[in-house]
């Protein structure tokens, strides 16, 4: 209807309520946490894809290692690439040791890979699990 006005208070409660169903910052407590387990073979690589369908925070855990569970592994986050491949730099690259978060931060949302790498310590392979909480 021409000249008809709507209240400024109206505009501003349906913008914030399309910002936030369009993809805004996701509260942790609301993240999938996401297992990954495996076996990690001596002085090797294992990769974990995973993807983050919103902005939010990212932790990682080890949360299993047998049978050196005082053992320590690396932790890679990279982003992935188009084609899903984990050849990316990483976010971040840790040492963890069982059940200390050793990945955290803020994630946008993307195509992810979390690398659990043998940094030179065991002599036999590793079962291990690692939880990934994401948006």
């Amino acid at each position: 209807m021409p000249g008809m006005r709507v209240p400024v208070a109206t505009v501003l409660a349906v913008a914030g309520l399309v910002a936030v169903n369009c993809g805004g910052i996701t509260d942790p407590s609301k993240n999938t946490i996401e297992p990954f387990s495996g076996t990690l073979p001596v002085g090797l690589s294992v990769e974990h894809r995973f993807s983050a369908s919103k902005n939010g925070e990212i932790s990682v855990k080890l949360t299993a290692l047998a049978p050196t569970s005082n053992g320590l592994v690396g932790l890679d986050w990279v982003q992935a690439a188009n084609d899903g491949a984990c050849t990316s730099n990483a976010y971040q690259r840790q040492f963890a040791q069982l059940n200390v978060p050793a990945i955290a931060g803020a994630i946008p949302s993307g195509k992810y890979c979390i690398i659990v790498s043998d940094i030179g310590q065991f002599t036999v392979p590793q079962t291990y699990t690692i939880a990934v909480s994401h948006p």
